[in-house]
């Protein structure tokens, strides 16, 4: 497995496995990465801005995520509770794995990658967050050791659940 920055060639590899995630949780009834959204775009901007990254087996993506050192603004206000920290921290979103390869722990090695880039720049917070309806992101991050904080406002008013892990 290999955990590495994505490229403008990875767009389209990147944009199935979001549509894939997309169409599972509309099967759901979650509420979550609806209405074009994350799209193209916000796709080829975190690829542009540094902050898309992927998870390749025997060299075909499998697992993306948007990993960003330069914080959040909608973390600024947290609600019903507190952020366990207020040094820096590296923000995590859009994690998506392929389909056919969920169940196998690999959201998990993503965000383990994500701790070594951290302590590389001698960050030692993740924060996150995630809609109140998506059970499985929740399960993965309290198996993962992160801690609910409170929630956040999304800048178009969607409510979200907050998460930080400090190690």
């Amino acid at each position: 497995m290999e955990f590495r920055k994505a490229f403008k060639s990875d767009a389209n590899s990147i944009m199935n496995i979001i549509k894939q995630a997309q169409d599972y949780f509309k099967e759901q009834g979650i509420d979550q990465w609806q209405d074009n959204y994350p799209n193209y775009e916000t796709v080829c901007n975190d690829i542009t801005n540094n902050y898309g990254y992927v998870l390749l087996k025997d060299n075909i993506i499998i697992g993306t995520a948007a990993v960003s050192f330069d914080g959040e603004k909608t973390y600024e206000h947290i609600y019903d509770g507190e952020w366990i920290s207020d040094g820096e921290y590296v923000v995590i979103h859009r994690i998506a794995i392929d389909s056919k390869y969920k169940g196998k722990g690999l959201a998990s090695l993503i965000l383990e990658n994500v701790e070594k880039i951290c302590l590389g720049k001698n960050v030692h917070s993740i924060k996150i967050d995630t809609h109140r309806e998506n059970l499985a992101m929740q399960k993965l991050l309290k198996k993962n050791g992160f801690k609910y904080c409170g929630i956040i406002y999304l800048e178009d008013g969607s409510e979200r659940i907050a998460f930080e892990k400090i190690f």
